[in-house]
């Protein structure tokens, strides 16, 4: 069965006026059509006893049968010929649709009684029907309208083409009741990708605008609430940042004094961990989508592994160009990629750019992360403390980050073992 909605309504309209369609025509084809055929070939046959029965009658010394004939043709529409010494030619096969020649044949035997051969087939507007009178052959070609109901088509053809016009109506009309679905999902796709479309006005029947209006609805809410964070977040580093100004003046102002040391650190590290969390609940949502080039990024990657001494190749299959927010997906690549160069030697990127999808993986020869600590990875400041803790310099936000941008985009990233040893990062989101 299909999936789509629209090829299923078409069959709900379809399939039920097949099949009145089938069962109409097959009760026309037994009642109506095998009656009217009936009758006519009943009284083609009586027609033809009557001639037979003049022929013996009124038997004629030459063999001319002038008057019979005569009679026939002004009388009964009929041409006949009467052959002494004839013999009846073998049987033709049947054509496919005998419905004539049996009720013909039928008619025949019961009225006349007589060996006989018909020929129906044909386009031939004529039934040729022949007699064994004894020693002679009586021949009689007949109009088919007299012995067949040859314009029982016109009722099929009149059935079948206003059905066919009608499901051509219905199925215009149900392209115009499905667009408004379609319209639908694609302003909720485009928007659970993070992508800004255009305005969406809800169209179509009652229960389809009742949807489009909670989708308006339910984006409004989340739009508002974005703006909210957004401008909270503005607050909070307007703030924050004052007041770190202030401690790193008064510690500037404190000289170089042993006992601040560890002070002035904590002040550097509060600072790198609020601009770390600004980054995180910020990711870049006001950024709008563009044109990435992949391989680009990956090369300015693999540079920096061979700055610091370290291996990194990539191998990209399909198209190279991506569609996204140019900024926080190469924070994202770039997040992955700074994971796997703190902690392994070597990192190998696999990038798969399909018709829907493009999936990026990132596989290191690194300690790895335990099956049971994956999911806690992603959680803002999660500090691992073994295998793979982080030095100084971390914050505990760059999988989390990472995580953030690629649902931005409609995605997700998963973690596994790595056949290399290590750690595989998956990162999947829509073309």
């Amino acid at each position: 069965m299909p999936t789509g909605l629209y090829l299923r309504t078409v069959l709900i309209v379809v399939i039920p006026m097949l099949l009145t369609q089938t069962v109409v025509s097959a009760v026309f084809m037994e009642r109506h059509w095998r009656n009217v055929t009936e009758r006519l070939a009943q009284g083609t046959t009586r027609d033809i006893a009557a001639i037979i029965e003049m022929i013996r009658t009124f038997p004629s010394p030459d063999g001319e049968y002038a008057d019979v004939i005569r009679i026939a043709r002004d009388q009964l529409t009929m041409n006949i010929a009467i052959e002494p010494g004839g013999q009846l030619p073998p049987p033709r096969p049947k054509p496919f649709f005998a419905i004539l020649d049996d009720i013909l044949a039928d008619q025949i035997n019961e009225q006349i009684r007589l060996p006989f051969w018909i020929d129906t087939v044909g386009d031939s507007r004529l039934v040729e029907i022949r007699l064994q009178l004894g020693d002679k052959v009586l021949r009689v070609f007949t109009v088919r309208n007299q012995t067949y109901a040859a314009n029982t088509h016109i009722f099929l053809v009149w059935m079948f083409g206003t059905s066919l016009l009608l499901i051509s109506i219905s199925i215009l009309f149900l392209r115009g009741q499905i667009r408004p679905i379609l319209a639908l999902a694609h302003a909720a796709e485009s928007f659970g990708k993070g992508q800004r479309a255009g305005p969406f006005v809800p169209r179509g029947a009652d229960e389809i605008r009742r949807a489009g209006y909670a989708f308006i609805q339910m984006r409004e809410r989340i739009e508002r609430q974005m703006e909210q964070r957004t401008a909270m977040l503005a607050g909070i580093s307007h703030d924050l940042r004052t007041i770190l100004t202030r401690f790193k003046l008064q510690l500037a102002l404190a000289g170089n004094n042993p006992d601040l040391a560890g002070m002035s650190s904590d002040v550097d590290d509060m600072q790198s961990m609020l601009e770390g969390y600004l980054t995180f609940a910020r990711t870049e949502a006001e950024e709008d989508f563009g044109e990435l080039k992949l391989s680009e990024l990956l090369e300015k990657i693999r540079a920096d592994f061979a700055l610091n001494g370290k291996q990194m190749t990539y191998r990209i299959e399909g198209e190279d160009l991506l569609s996204v927010r140019p900024g926080a997906f190469a924070r994202l690549v770039g997040n992955l990629a700074q994971n796997a160069e703190r902690y392994a030697k070597s990192l190998h990127v696999d990038a798969r750019h399909s018709a829907k999808w493009l999936t990026l993986t990132f596989d290191d020869d690194g300690p790895g992360i335990p099956e049971a600590s994956r999911e806690d990875v992603f959680k803002p400041f999660y500090r691992l403390d073994q295998a793979r803790n982080l030095n100084s310099s971390g914050t505990g936000l760059g999988l989390s980050i990472a995580l953030d941008i690629a649902r931005a985009h409609g995605g997700n990233v998963t973690l596994a073992e790595s056949p290399q040893g290590g750690l595989r990062a998956v990162v999947r989101v829509p073309a």
